[in-house]
């Protein structure tokens, strides 16, 4: 018998970030702009990965705002 076994997995890693005015709406903390990367793995292989920018919560992490 043959087993496969497929491990996927996605990481989401801030680059830089700085403030923005206004807050979350979820938590009422601060808010500030980040660039993003998005890693998508196959076995431990990265294949995919993708730069984005998004306003997050620096509090709960939320992102309230992303630019794709």
């Amino acid at each position: 018998m043959v087993c496969f076994c497929f491990l996927v997995d996605q990481t989401r890693k801030v680059q830089r970030s700085k403030p923005v005015a206004g807050s979350c709406s979820r938590c009422g903390r601060g808010a500030s702009v980040a660039d993003m990367k998005t890693k998508t793995r196959f076995c431990h292989v990265p294949f995919y990965w993708k730069s984005w920018r998004a306003i997050i919560c620096t509090f709960c992490g939320a992102i309230l705002k992303s630019y794709r």
